[in-house]
C-alpha cells in the first residue's frame, strides 16, 4: 500500500522523500520494526520514539511519522510530519487494515466502574440473539469463543484497528469495547465511529494521569462526540456535563430521575435483584443473578443499549436472566464452614463502597475486608479507601495490591491514616497471601470475606517484576488446605 494513501484521512507536511513509497507493515515500537515498514515515532511518558528512528532506519523502515524535527535522516528514506503522531497512528492505522469496523458495528463503554460488567451483559445479549460478538477489555480480548489475553483495558490504536480487523475476517458482527480514559485522551480510538456509547458512572480515579476531576470528565466526554447513540447513567452527577458536551441522541437510564429506562420495584437479596422497566408501554420484569445495587445500573445501561440495537425485548430479559457473573466482580466462593468469600475488582473509592454498601444489605453477622492500592498509581485515593472500608466493615486487613516500585508498607501506612479516623478494628500485612489467609482463618459461619483490589488478575507487580497471583486460586487453595473446601458458586 502506497504511503500517500495511508494519510489520506490526516493533515501532513512532506519534510523529505516522498509519498508514493510502498508501505509492507507499520510499527511504532523500533524493534517490530521489518522491511518496507513505516515507523511512526511516538512520544510517551518515559521513552520517546524519535529517539530510535534511526534504530528503526537501520532495521529496514522506508517512512518515518514525526511530530518535531529528527535531524540528519538519511534522504532516501520518507519523512512525514503531522500535529500528533498518536492521533495519527490512529487514522493511519484505520487505512492500512481497510477500516476494518465499517461493517461491524461498534459498541464503547465508558466510566469508572462498570464497563467489564455492562460489556459482558452486552455481549451476553447479542450472542443469546445469535451475533457473533467480539469484545475489548479489561479481561479478555474475545472473537466468538476465542479469547486472547488483554494487556491493557484499551490497545493501542495500531493494536486496535488490527484487532479489529482480525474479528472483521472471523464474522462479528458486534464489537463490544470498554474505552478507558486514557484511550479517549491519548486519541487510541480517535479513528473509531461508534454505534453506541455508554456512561456508566465517574468517580474519583486516575487523577495521577488527568489531574483533575474536570479533565477525566471531559475525556470520559469524548466518546460522545464519536457515536450515533450516547447511553447515559442521568443518575450521576456528571451526567448533565456529559450530555451538553455530546453531539449525538442521547438515551437516559437511572432509578432516581427521570429517564429513558427507569428501575423501579426493585428487589435485592444475597441471591440476586429483581427489578422492573417500562419499554414500549409494558413492564418488564428482570432477575440478576448477582448482587449490588451498582449492578442494577450496569443491567440499565446493556438493557437500552441492546433495544437501540434491535435485540428483542424477550431476547435481552432471557439473556440476564440466564447470565452466571463475570470473572472477579462480586464472584463468590462458598466455604463448608457457612462462610462466604467474595473476591471483586473493586479498586476505586466508589467501587469499593459500593460493593461493600450491598454486602451490608444482606451481610448475618461480621464482614471482613481485604484490600490495598496500587503503587505509582492515584495517592490521594488511599486514605479514602481505608475510611470506607472501616465504614462498612467490621474487621480490616490492609495489604499489598501492585505495590510496583513503591514499597509495600509505605502505601499501607497511607491507607491506615483514613482507617483510623473509624472505629473499625484493623491489621496489617503487607503480604497478600498472608493476609487472605488470616481474613478467612478468622472467618465463622454467616461471615462475608471481601477480598478487594485484583478480581480477574491473576499477577501481584513487586518492583519490576510480575509475579503470579490470583485471588481466586488462592482462596481455593487455601480452603482446600483446612479441609472445608466446598462448592465453588460464582453469583
Amino acid at each position: 500500500m502506497r504511503l500517500k494513501d495511508l494519510l489520506q484521512d490526516i493533515d501532513y507536511e512532506i519534510l523529505q522523500g516522498n509519498a508514493d513509497v510502498e508501505i509492507g507493515s507499520i510499527a511504532y515500537d523500533s524493534r517490530q520494526v521489518g522491511g518496507d515498514t513505516l515507523f511512526i515515532c511516538i512520544k510517551g511518558f518515559k521513552v520517546d520514539g524519535h529517539n530510535y528512528a534511526f534504530d528503526s532506519i537501520k532495521r529496514g523502515a522506508v517512512a518515518l511519522i514525526v511530530q518535531k524535527e529528527v535531524k540528519d535522516i538519511p534522504r532516501d528514506i520518507t519523512v512525514i510530519k503531522v500535529s500528533n503522531t498518536r492521533k495519527a497512528m490512529s487514522y493511519i492505522g484505520a487505512a492500512f487494515y481497510k477500516y476494518p469496523t465499517n461493517n461491524i458495528q461498534l459498541i464503547g463503554v465508558t466510566g469508572t466502574n462498570g464497563k467489564t460488567t455492562t460489556t459482558f451483559l452486552i455481549g451476553k445479549i447479542l450472542e443469546e440473539h445469535n451475533y457473533k460478538v467480539g469484545i475489548i477489555g479489561t479481561i479478555e480480548n474475545r472473537i466468538g469463543e476465542r479469547a486472547v489475553e488483554a494487556e491493557r483495558t484499551t490497545p493501542e490504536s495500531l493494536d486496535l484497528q488490527s484487532l479489529f480487523s482480525q474479528m472483521n475476517k472471523e464474522d462479528a458482527t458486534h464489537i463490544i469495547m470498554e474505552v478507558s480514559s486514557h484511550a479517549l485522551e491519548l486519541d487510541r480510538v480517535a479513528a473509531c465511529n461508534f454505534e453506541v456509547g455508554i456512561f456508566t458512572n465517574l468517580t474519583l480515579d486516575h487523577l495521577d494521569f488527568h489531574k483533575t476531576m474536570e479533565n477525566y470528565r471531559n475525556a470520559k466526554g469524548k466518546l460522545f462526540k464519536k457515536c450515533k447513540y450516547g447511553i447515559i447513567n442521568r443518575d450521576d452527577p456528571h451526567a448533565e456535563e456529559i450530555i451538553r458536551q455530546s453531539n449525538c441522541k442521547i438515551i437516559t437510564f437511572g432509578i432516581e430521575k427521570e429517564v429513558d429506562f427507569r428501575a423501579y420495584d426493585i428487589q435485592m437479596s444475597s441471591r440476586g435483584i429483581q427489578f422492573t422497566v417500562n419499554i414500549d408501554n409494558e413492564a418488564i420484569r428482570f432477575k440478576l443473578n448477582t448482587i449490588g445495587r451498582f449492578n442494577i445500573y450496569n443491567a440499565l445501561g446493556a438493557i437500552a443499549s441492546a433495544y437501540y440495537l434491535g435485540i428483542p425485548v424477550m431476547v435481552i430479559k432471557t439473556a440476564l436472566e440466564n447470565m452466571k457473573g463475570v470473572p472477579g466482580r462480586v464472584q463468590t466462593i462458598q466455604s463448608n464452614s457457612g462462610f462466604s468469600i467474595i473476591v471483586d475488582y473493586a479498586h476505586a473509592p466508589d467501587g469499593l463502597e459500593n460493593v461493600l454498601k450491598s454486602i451490608r444489605e444482606f451481610a448475618k453477622r461480621k464482614i471482613i475486608t481485604v484490600f490495598g492500592c496500587g503503587g505509582d498509581r492515584d495517592k490521594s485515593k488511599r486514605p479514602i479507601m481505608g475510611k470506607i472500608a472501616g465504614i462498612y466493615s467490621d474487621y480490616c486487613i490492609i495489604t499489598s495490591d501492585n505495590p510496583r516500585s513503591e514499597e509495600p508498607e509505605a502505601i499501607i501506612n497511607e491507607i491506615e491514616e483514613g482507617i483510623r479516623e473509624t472505629d473499625c478494628p484493623y491489621e496489617k500485612i503487607a503480604d497478600r497471601k498472608k493476609a487472605i489467609k488470616k481474613a478467612i482463618h478468622n472467618a465463622s459461619e454467616n461471615d462475608i470475606v471481601l477480598i478487594a483490589g485484583k478480581g480477574h488478575e491473576n499477577y501481584q507487580i513487586i518492583k519490576d517484576k510480575v509475579h503470579h497471583f490470583d485471588d481466586a486460586e488462592e482462596v481455593r487453595a487455601i480452603l482446600q488446605e483446612d479441609n472445608s473446601y466446598g462448592c465453588n458458586k460464582i453469583k
